[in-house]
């Protein structure tokens, strides 16, 4: 996961220079776009040749809405640390870990309203989907998700649209403290809560379904 650099070293790598870049970037995005006049606004606030500046972004404004992204995975993990969420049940970490990436965003909702566009291109609609992903796995691992079985991707694929369709409602949310986002992100939690409960019951009472093969096999093979 980055790491949230205050201040750069003095040679820094290029990943350094990236999520040091990230947020003001996206600051800037605000305004200009996710575009070059807003990676060299970035660049020279934090001191940096804009010619350097562009070399950890050859994708353009993809590259740095995903640098963002990532600096926003780093970011909750400093807001939300494992002992915290370790104190919670395991809907509250998720409301919780979702909750904390809006709030990271929030004083830069233009900025985000113009990646969410971009990122709806059809070109870019690949990589739209990796992003999604990637913040599904980063808030599922901090919530202490271990499952290595088909659960795994159902519990990403379950969060990830959760995230991207609480993200919708949160660009349009004018209410105050975002309690329409909250609302709607805790009945979408629920509805995936009562989901997972019931295939927990469904595969149960299947562990007790007579096996129509194995019963043909003693009747063609007895003693088996």
């Amino acid at each position: 996961m980055a790491t949230l650099p205050h201040t750069l070293p003095d040679d820094p790598t290029l990943d350094e220079v990236r999520i040091h870049l990230a947020p003001a970037i996206a600051r800037e995005a605000a305004f200009d776009g996710w575009t070059k006049l807003a990676l060299e606004a970035a660049a020279r606030g934090a001191g940096i040749e804009p010619s350097i500046a562009a070399l950890p972004f050859p994708g353009g404004a993809v590259d740095m809405i995903d640098a963002w992204f990532a600096w926003v995975d780093a970011e909750i993990a400093r807001r939300l640390p494992a002992e915290t969420l370790a104190a919670m049940k395991i809907r509250a970490r998720i409301a919780a870990l979702v909750e904390a990436r809006l709030e990271a965003v929030a004083a830069d909702k233009e900025a985000l309203r113009r990646a969410v566009a971009i990122l709806a291109s059809p070109q870019n609609l690949p990589r739209a989907a990796r992003l999604d992903w990637r913040a599904a796995d980063v808030m599922w691992r901090m919530a202490g998700d271990t499952a290595t079985d088909y659960n795994h991707y159902t519990k990403r694929g379950l969060l990830g649209g959760i995230y991207a369709a609480t993200v919708l409602v949160f660009l349009d949310d004018d209410s105050q403290g975002f309690a329409e986002t909250r609302g709607f992100l805790a009945r979408r939690i629920e509805n995936v809560m009562q989901f997972e409960k019931a295939k927990a019951g469904f595969l149960k009472r299947r562990e007790h379904i007579p096996s129509l093969s194995r019963f043909i096999g003693r009747l063609r093979y007895p003693g088996v």
